[in-house]
């Protein structure tokens, strides 16, 4: 009987020690792969601001916000620059929430995601900003609510009406990461 249990203990040591040298090679030859790679693309971080005054108790914690959605809409800018403002906060989302992919749900979900509405109550987009109409969508320099279409977990694609406020149109705008 103990001849059998000695049998087993080295054929789990034996196993265990060829997993962790195939692991560990295996390991070295993903690092060899990768410094061959083109470099990986980086993210924007959101740059926070200062952080303000504390909140009292009785309001519950305090959201954190962050200037990205600044230049949404600006006047000085055009359609496309308000959709590489939009995908920044995308880029900024995946980098705060990593595991977790792009925010999902129709434009007002994913606008109130991006508002803070998130496990980090962090606020990609100020709640009053003037992009976001009264029933919580975000919407173009026109007044129409963008469309959001999910790529994949971690590309989003952002459609705008256009002037003429009409999807399918030619004058629509579209940023497809």
């Amino acid at each position: 009987m103990s001849r059998r249990i000695f049998f087993f203990v080295v054929l789990f040591f034996v196993i265990a020690l060829t997993l962790t040298v195939r692991r560990a090679s295996s390991d070295r030859g993903n690092a060899e792969l990768t410094a061959v790679k083109a470099p990986a693309i980086e993210r924007p971080v959101a740059k926070k601001p200062p952080a303000p005054p504390a909140a009292s108790p009785s309001s519950g914690p305090a959201e954190e916000r962050i200037a990205l959605a600044d230049a949404l809409n600006a006047p000085d800018a055009d359609i496309q620059a308000d959709l590489r403002v939009l995908n920044e906060i995308f880029q900024a989302w995946l980098t705060n929430f990593p595991h977790e992919g792009n925010p999902v749900g129709d434009n007002a979900e994913i606008t109130a995601a991006l508002a803070g509405d998130n496990r980090l109550r962090l606020a990609l987009i100020a709640r009053d900003h003037p992009a976001i109409n009264t029933r919580g969508e975000l919407c173009d320099r026109w007044g129409t609510p963008f469309r959001f279409h999910q790529l994949s977990g971690t590309r989003m694609e952002i459609v705008s009406a256009g002037p003429d406020r009409k999807f399918a149109t030619e004058d629509d705008a579209r940023l497809s990461p």
